[in-house]
C-alpha cells in the first residue's frame, strides 16, 4: 500500500483580534477544515462537527503537508484536543521550510504565482467574513483551492527541486528545494 501522504488546511471562525491575540489561536474556532489523501485520491472537507474526525484522519497520515500548519493550522486544532499535534504528527510545513532557506517568510500565494503561474482566490480574512455570512460552500471552495495550491506547490518542488518567488524589489528568486518524498 503506497504511503497515505495528507495535505492540510483549515480556516476559522474568529480573527486573532476576535480572540485577544495571536497566542489564543486555540481559541479562534475552525469553520472549516480540508484535507487531500494521496492514498484514496479525495479531497475530504469537514465541518467543525467533525473536527475530530479530521485530527484522526491527520493523525493517521504517514506525511501531513500542509503550509503554516505547525504556527497556526495545529494550534487552532489544540483547543478541541489534548494532543500535541506538533509533535505527535509526522510533519512537512512548507513555510517553515522555505523560511528555513530564504531567511524570512513567504506567503502560499507568492510562492504558487511564481512557481506554478496560479495564486490563492481570497485570503483568510475573506474566508471568515464569508463563514459569518453563512457562505459555508465558499469557504469551502476557498479552502479545498489552498489544499490543492499546497499539493501542487509541494509535487513542484519534489519534481523540479526549486520553487521560485519574487523578492521585495520584484525580482525573479529561485530557491532550492530538497524535501522527503514521504
Amino acid at each position: 500500500m503506497p504511503a497515505d501522504v495528507v495535505y492540510f488546511d483549515l480556516e476559522t471562525q474568529r480573527t486573532a483580534n476576535d480572540v485577544g491575540g495571536w497566542n489564543r489561536k486555540h481559541e479562534m474556532k475552525m469553520s472549516v477544515g480540508v484535507t487531500y489523501s494521496t492514498a484514496s485520491e479525495q479531497y475530504r472537507i469537514y465541518p467543525e462537527s467533525a473536527v475530530q474526525d479530521l485530527i484522526g484522519q491527520l493523525r493517521h497520515a504517514d506525511l501531513v503537508v500542509g503550509f503554516n500548519v505547525i504556527n497556526f493550522d495545529y494550534q487552532v486544532l489544540m483547543g478541541y484536543t489534548v494532543l500535541d499535534l506538533v509533535h505527535e504528527l509526522h510533519t512537512l510545513d512548507l513555510m517553515v521550510e522555505v523560511e528555513k532557506v530564504v531567511g524570512h517568510r513567504l506567503g502560499l500565494g507568492a510562492l504558487a504565482t511564481a512557481s506554478l503561474g496560479t495564486g490563492k482566490t481570497g485570503d483568510g480574512l475573506d474566508a471568515i467574513k464569508w463563514w459569518r455570512e453563512g457562505r459555508y460552500l465558499d469557504v469551502a471552495q476557498y479552502c479545498c483551492f489552498d489544499v490543492k495550491v499546497t499539493r501542487l506547490l509541494h509535487e513542484h518542488g519534489l519534481e523540479h527541486k526549486e520553487l521560485r518567488y519574487q523578492d521585495k524589489f520584484g525580482q525573479p528568486r529561485t530557491i532550492g528545494i530538497d524535501w522527503p518524498r514521504e
